[in-house]
């Protein structure tokens, strides 16, 4: 599947460079072997994928996107293990967490990350409410001075919820799961709500 990934532009992505993106997103050497100072996001992101670095590519994307299109990259890969098996705190916390994606006012993100706290840090919907929570303004609850986010931690999250979203017992099903999901990003990426795409 990674052959068919082309990537020609990421419209929401606002670095002029790939290297501006990695200046706080640790990446594996191999994936710093194919970077250089004017390699352009799209193209640095089509080499990692095209090398199947897959976890370097998700963690790239998910630094390199806006937060509110990065937690919302992280709600849709996070639904795609959601069934009738899914627990009902799990359930109620995408809900919030997508809730805030359509309405991002700072109530919803506090709602959704205050959702996540009876969750695993295993369960990629714990780290969706992270990245909504760590989306911008105050880490502090409301009722308390500001402590401000960095700028990173909102692409942290949201590549823990994607990774993790897409792990398996098998190792190729773990890769198209990963293909599927970075597809979906870079339609993200691109101003599509990525839920047609498979």
């Amino acid at each position: 599947m990674s052959q068919e990934i082309k990537i020609v532009q990421l419209k929401k992505v606002s670095f002029a460079k790939a290297m501006e993106v990695c200046a706080d997103t640790a990446l594996s050497d191999e994936a710093m072997l194919l970077m250089n100072e004017s390699i352009a996001p799209p193209e640095y992101l089509e080499q990692l994928i095209s090398a199947k670095h897959y976890q370097d590519a998700i963690k790239f994307l998910a630094r390199a996107l806006p937060s509110r299109e990065a937690a919302w990259w992280a709600c849709v890969s996070a639904r795609n293990g959601v069934d009738e098996h899914t627990s009902a705190n799990e359930t109620k916390a995408i809900r919030l967490a997508e809730q805030w994606v359509f309405k991002p006012t700072d109530e919803n993100r506090h709602k959704a990350h205050d959702a996540v706290g009876p969750l695993e840090n295993d369960s990629p919907i714990h780290w969706v409410g992270m990245a909504v929570l760590w989306s911008g303004g105050s880490m502090a609850p409301p009722d308390v001075p500001n402590v401000p986010t960095a700028p990173n931690m909102c692409g942290m999250a949201v590549s823990g919820a994607v990774m993790l979203a897409g792990l398996s017992d098998e190792v190729e099903e773990s890769a198209q799961r990963y293909e599927l999901f970075l597809k979906r990003g870079i339609a993200i990426a691109n101003g599509s709500n990525a839920k047609d795409v498979v």
